[in-house]
């Protein structure tokens, strides 16, 4: 499992947000571990991301970003975030990492999930 996970929940519609584009990245641009400068992923039917980068990530700050505006465009739904990027910090890097987004056309909210 990777060592940073999410899960997007689409509350208008109260259902997972089934294949939104999510970028990890380091905050300062530096490269992941393995020397790639990012990981992606897409969340699955039930709006998790489960394989996205490396198993262990040093401490540090990273980014998730979030295409929000492909997943609503495909939608037909006007929205106001074209992309959320969530920058968070890991000090243990030996904890899991769960980031969950709950999104909306106009708004969206995050939280350090377990």
């Amino acid at each position: 499992m990777s060592a940073v996970t999410t899960h997007v929940l689409d509350a208008a519609q109260g259902k997972p947000a089934a294949s939104v584009a999510v970028r990890l990245e380091t905050a300062d641009g530096k490269p992941l571990p393995g020397g790639a400068p990012s990981a992606t992923g897409r969340t699955d039917a039930d709006g998790r991301c489960r394989d996205l980068g490396p198993d262990r990530l040093d401490a540090g700050d990273y980014r998730l970003t979030f295409d929000t505006g492909e997943y609503f465009d495909q939608r037909g739904t006007a929205a106001f975030y074209p992309e959320v990027s969530i920058t968070f910090r890991i000090t243990d890097p030996e904890q899991h990492h769960h980031v969950p987004l709950l999104l909306s056309p106009f708004a969206y909210s995050t939280y350090r999930g377990s």
